[in-house]
């Protein structure tokens, strides 16, 4: 476990804490443990950027703001998993096309209508959150995202036939990480808005569940694209979901 916070961190983020030049496979597994606590982290920096920014600007500027910080602290990882997933689905007419289709880095256009849709839908809840109060639910959505992509890597296997990264998560992860990080997104959940938040926790569950049986019957399973695809439609649906509390 020496290696598996660091080795989360800079997984999930920009920062480039030192870690082994390579990380095996059962390590990188194993780091999915941290995954909640690196989104707290993120959210935590999410929430003092916004702070900061609801200082001094008005209410759609600091959201455009804080949206690029976002996609900077994270480098684009997920929404370009989120991308190339949409490029796969609306391109591919069978499971083995979609994952071919997936493996190709040019955008398509399934994959920018996705990128724009998700980026104008968290815009729009940035803008919200301070009239509303809900500052404080900027720590939680990336919390929930991380801790839902711990647990598809769980419950779905690996969709393609010659490896990948989404493998040594999907084939790695134990009982007992997912264990783990979900009672860490429980308590997480629950310092950051007590009770009421518990129903977002419940809901991205939910979410992932049904995410694990559209890539089973898609793709024939997951990849390290369906878990970056997972994380950004997470992080939209939690987002939406603060204001149904």
């Amino acid at each position: 476990m020496r290696w598996t916070f660091p080795l989360a961190l800079t997984f999930l983020t920009i920062c480039p804490w030192p870690r082994p030049a390579l990380a095996r496979p059962e390590e990188l597994a194993r780091s999915m443990f941290w995954f909640p606590w690196v989104g707290a982290i993120l959210g935590l920096v999410f929430w003092a950027v916004h702070l900061a920014l609801a200082q001094t600007l008005p209410p759609l500027p600091a959201a455009g703001l804080l949206l690029t910080v976002t996609v900077i602290v994270t480098r684009g990882l997920h929404l370009d998993g989120l991308a190339d997933t949409l490029d796969g689905l609306g391109g591919g007419r069978t499971p083995e096309s979609r994952l071919a289709i997936m493996k190709d880095s040019r955008l398509g256009a399934f994959g920018a209508m996705a990128l724009v849709l998700v980026l104008v839908l968290k815009f729009a809840f940035f803008s919200a959150l301070g009239a509303k109060g809900k500052e404080p639910m900027l720590i939680l959505f990336p919390v929930l995202s991380r801790w839902g992509m711990v647990l598809l890597a769980a419950v779905s296997p690996y969709a393609r036939s010659e490896g990948g990264l989404g493998q040594a998560m999907t084939e790695g992860v134990s009982l007992g990480t997912v264990g783990c990080a979900t009672l860490s997104s429980l308590a997480l959940t629950y310092i950051v808005s007590g009770i009421h938040g518990l129903p977002l926790l419940a809901g991205a569950g939910l979410l992932v569940l049904l995410l694990n049986r559209f890539f089973r019957r898609k793709l024939g399973g997951i990849t390290g694209d369906a878990l970056g695809a997972t994380n950004e439609l997470l992080e939209v649906a939690v987002l939406a979901g603060v204001f149904l509390l």
